[in-house]
């Protein structure tokens, strides 16, 4: 069924537990950012409700709780590559070393350990970012191959069947771009952008393997994300009890948000170490395939880009991370 093991993951999130209590530290204070800035939000439209009518009253109140949720958003949204950075990061660098049995150096805690090995190896929150990025549409490259093999085979309903497939792999590939980063940090490379194109052939040779149980921890992650939600959908219809004016998408919003921190904090780093385990013992002793490494080039830009700014950063050209746009 599945090549990882919960129990040795479970055994790997215990003794990173300082580094797991700092990643629910981070995603709960941004789900109780949404809260306040959302109750804030619907606080002051209220006031201004005060002004009007009833149904003036409901919708300011309804815009200010949505102005709010959107600042908020916003402001994440310019953060992602300091969240990857600073905390998905580090908490991989620290697994990789306690999965190799390398011990962490006394008297620096789990998370400068963590972040010092990353900035070792990326050197800066754009670069690893950027890597990120042409990793996550160089293994959606890899998950449309399943795709345009179905729609060459006369099989009435395989292609329509192929296109769901393609879209739960989405999902489920969601938990498997951190491994190319693993890759980096556990052979300690110098050069990143050569380390993700050689982890991506590795990858990319191994993708029935990695598919297979990336769909598992899908339907385990997302399904007791599910389970969380049912169970935070009281206390947040209470808490939306509480706001000002109608707000009646509100419980449901909160539950969410709940459910998400949930996820990110600690059962999407219980996922990602069960396909590090997956990643390092199915691609032990493996060298790159040549012929996987050229498909990889004829079937992904993304690829490509990955491998040039490999030969910019060998040659000591440190090519931007991210595409500059040109001047009108």
């Amino acid at each position: 069924m599945w090549d990882f093991s919960l129990s040795g993951a479970l055994a790997l999130m215990a003794r990173t537990a300082p580094f797991l209590l700092f990643r629910m530290a981070v995603y709960f204070a941004m789900a109780c950012a949404y809260v306040i800035a959302t109750g804030t939000g619907a606080a002051v439209g209220y006031g201004v409700g005060q002004f009007g009518d009833a149904d003036f009253l409901a919708s300011s109140t309804l815009f200010g709780g949505l102005a709010g949720f959107g600042i908020v958003a916003v402001a994440l949204y310019l953060l992602r590559e300091y969240l990857l950075y600073l905390v998905k990061a580090g908490h991989i660098a620290v697994l990789v070393e306690l999965m190799d049995g390398r011990a962490l150096p006394d008297g620096e805690g789990q998370v400068a350990y963590g972040s010092r090995m990353v900035r070792e190896r990326f050197t800066e929150a754009s670069v690893l970012f950027g890597i990120d990025q042409l990793v996550k549409g160089v293994i959606a490259a890899i998950a449309g191959l399943v795709e345009g093999i179905a729609s060459i085979l006369p099989i009435p309903g395989l292609d329509a069947a192929a296109r769901a497939f393609r879209g739960f792999l989405k999902v489920a590939v969601g938990f498997t771009d951190e491994v190319i980063l693993a890759h980096a940090l556990r052979t300690r490379a110098a050069n990143p952008w050569a380390s993700a194109e050689e982890a991506l052939v590795l990858y990319g040779q191994n993708y029935k393997t990695m598919f297979r149980n990336a769909a598992w921890l899908a339907v385990m992650i997302y399904g007791l994300s599910f389970v969380v939600f049912l169970l935070a959908l009281a206390p947040a219809a209470a808490l939306v009890y509480l706001l000002p004016g109608a707000l009646s998408a509100g419980g449901f919003v909160f539950a969410l948000l709940f459910a998400w921190a949930v996820k990110a904090a600690v059962l999407e780093p219980l996922a990602i170490t069960c396909m590090l385990q997956v990643f390092f013992k199915t691609t032990e002793a493996q060298v790159p395939d040549p012929d996987w490494r050229a498909r990889l080039r004829e079937l992904s830009g993304k690829f490509r880009d990955i491998g040039g700014k490999a030969a910019a950063w060998a040659s000591g050209r440190r090519a931007p991370a991210q595409p500059v746009a040109e001047p009108a």
